[in-house]
């Protein structure tokens, strides 16, 4: 993982600077989500062998949460590929500068969060969307692991889970650590598992430590889902789903 920037911890540009996005965001999403969709799809098929597994747990309407883990800039991309919905994104504020990028972010589903920062306009814009019956993407990790194991979670999907009280996709994505490799042609494969929605009683104000307990919850089942596909593959674990057969826990197989 070493061809990875340094992190920049802190945007250092005022909260003035991201209204115009936010505000961009609260409207909806514009032609550009379908146009980069089209872009990448080839790609991700082809190159990367993208598969799905679990689609039909994301539901067709309605609010809805989707908590991943996160390990390439691709990921978003990987996720929303198999769903007819479109995918609202929360990233990090560094994203938002140049011109060409920042235009295709902000018309194309992606809202920033002030790196750094108590940025609470995030999540307004993060409950805009959902009000408006959208479906929001929020990494469970806050960011990119940048060491290609899962990382710790982040309070901000348990907050987001509680005060909004929509149903949450816990999502699993294998392989897309070694998306970087592409500069050396080899291209990894990857895998997204979407599991059973869960569900969250609404509580106002929930203190940071229920935000984690919230935040680990969700990520203990992207947890267990990434460690059956990283030990027993993708072909085991979709096979045993289409022959009814309990999931394998980790460290064991249905077909050993």
């Amino acid at each position: 993982m070493s061809d990875i920037k340094p992190q920049v911890y802190k945007d250092e540009r005022p909260a003035e600077y991201f209204a115009q996005f936010h505000e961009r965001a609260r409207k909806g999403v514009g032609w550009t989500y379908t146009f980069v969709r089209l872009l990448v799809t080839l790609p991700a098929l082809l190159l990367y062998r993208t598969r799905a597994i679990g689609v039909e747990n994301v539901p067709k309407s309605g609010p809805l949460l989707l908590a991943p883990n996160h390990f390439s800039q691709m990921d978003h991309f990987f996720i929303g590929l198999y769903l007819r919905r479109k995918v609202r994104f929360m990233a990090k504020s560094q994203l938002f500068g140049p011109p060409v990028l920042t235009y295709v972010f902000s018309h194309g589903g992606v809202f920033p969060v002030r790196r750094g920062h108590h940025d609470e306009e995030a999540f307004k814009t993060a409950y805009a969307i959902l009000d408006q019956g959208g479906m929001l993407l929020v990494y469970a990790e806050g960011g990119r692991s940048r060491t290609g194991e899962l990382g710790e979670v982040k309070p901000g999907i348990g907050r987001i889970a509680l005060e909004s009280g929509v149903p949450v996709v816990p999502v699993a994505i294998h392989g897309s650590a070694g998306v970087r490799s592409w500069k050396r042609l080899r291209f990894p494969k990857v895998t997204v598992q979407f599991g059973e929605p869960l569900a969250f009683t609404v509580e106002a104000e929930p203190s940071r430590e229920r935000q984690l307990e919230v935040s680990g919850e969700i990520f203990a089942r992207v947890r267990k889902m990434y460690t059956r596909l990283d030990e027993q593959g993708r072909r085991n674990v979709i096979r045993a789903l289409r022959e009814g057969l309990p999931s394998p826990e980790p460290g064991k197989s249905n077909y050993s």
